[in-house]
């Protein structure tokens, strides 16, 4: 390994450990030539036979603040419809996983077990895009299948990571696919599209006790599986 590839993977290794899910920003918009930049370099994300299946549509911050209260009554009023079906179960370390997840979030936010009305202000912040300044809205064609949705959950990953390396914060919101009626309607989305997830993004609130923890990753012996 020379000395130059050991340093661009150190750097990958930086942006990878760096980025997290946010979930508290500022208010401030992120400038519009930095948000060309994060599509331009998620735009290289690699997809099956080079199809490129994901468009978005980003929403201004004047439009992001005009959906956040609609949201919360559309998600209030309608039970989730994802264009993809969503875990039929989560068992094993799949839910430790996510109750590990939970757990640290309801703790840094100050909710307690068995308080309801917590519990939904919490869950209404997706719809309220945890402050977020932005939105974008991923959607993949319905007759490219399973395949597509896999190239843009990569396309989703390297967008936050594109934005990380770039100051920017982010959250991919599995929330906005369960409502994807009011999307569908809103965005005036073409029959055939499906939308996969949205992505809030803006600038980090330090201070917002949802941004106080870390998840964990699994080791690698939990994850890979020698064949020799």
């Amino acid at each position: 390994m020379t000395q130059e590839t050991a340093s661009n993977a150190d750097v990958l290794a930086h942006w990878l450990a760096g980025r997290r899910s946010c979930r508290g920003f500022r208010a401030d918009p992120v400038p519009r030539a930095t948000v060309e930049r994060i599509l331009a370099l998620a735009q290289r994300t690699a997809s099956w036979c080079n199809a490129q299946p994901w468009q978005v549509h980003v929403l201004s911050p004047q439009a992001t603040d005009a959906v956040r209260e609609e949201l919360v009554a559309y998600a209030r009023a309608h039970a989730p419809q994802p264009d993809f079906d969503f875990p039929a179960a989560y068992e094993g370390v799949y839910l430790d996983r996510r109750r590990e997840c939970g757990l640290q979030l309801y703790s840094a936010t100050g909710v307690q077990r068995g308080d309801k009305a917590a519990s939904e202000r919490q869950w209404l912040e997706n719809y309220r895009l945890f402050g977020a300044p932005q939105l974008a809205i991923v959607t993949s064609p319905a007759a490219l299948g399973t395949y597509a949705a896999i190239d843009c959950g990569a396309y989703v990953h390297n967008f936050m990571l594109a934005a990380y390396s770039l100051g920017v914060a982010s959250i991919a919101q599995a929330a906005q696919a369960a409502v994807a009626g009011f999307w569908r309607e809103r965005l005036g989305l073409a029959e055939g599209r499906k939308v996969v997830c949205g992505i809030a993004f803006g600038y980090e609130d330090p201070a917002h006790p949802a941004n106080a923890f870390r998840t964990s990753r699994a080791d690698l012996g939990q994850a890979v599986q020698w064949v020799d």
